[in-house]
């Protein structure tokens, strides 16, 4: 199991995502209005990391720009080797 912490931008031009200190910054098309950024964030890293969208949960910061998550199924070491390609 990884965690990660994660700043998130809505309502960004398209998705993106860089490693800006100790963070995780992404870009989210998508309002932050009724979780709407929330699940996208979680589309889309599922689809860069080749998880399920099942195994990424948020574990605080539902309502912050500042997230922490919690990846089922991948190592920290493994998260890491992914976010770099």
């Amino acid at each position: 199991m990884a965690k990660i912490k994660v700043r998130v931008k809505p309502n960004a031009k398209r998705f993106k995502i860089r490693v800006t200190g100790e963070f995780l910054t992404v870009d989210v098309p998508a309002p932050p209005v009724e979780g709407k950024a929330n699940r996208e964030l979680i589309r889309q890293l599922s689809k860069l990391l080749d998880v399920p969208q099942s195994s990424i949960t948020i574990k605080s910061g539902h309502k912050s720009r500042v997230k922490v998550l919690q990846i089922e199924g991948i190592s920290d070491a493994e998260l890491a080797e992914r976010l770099k390609k």
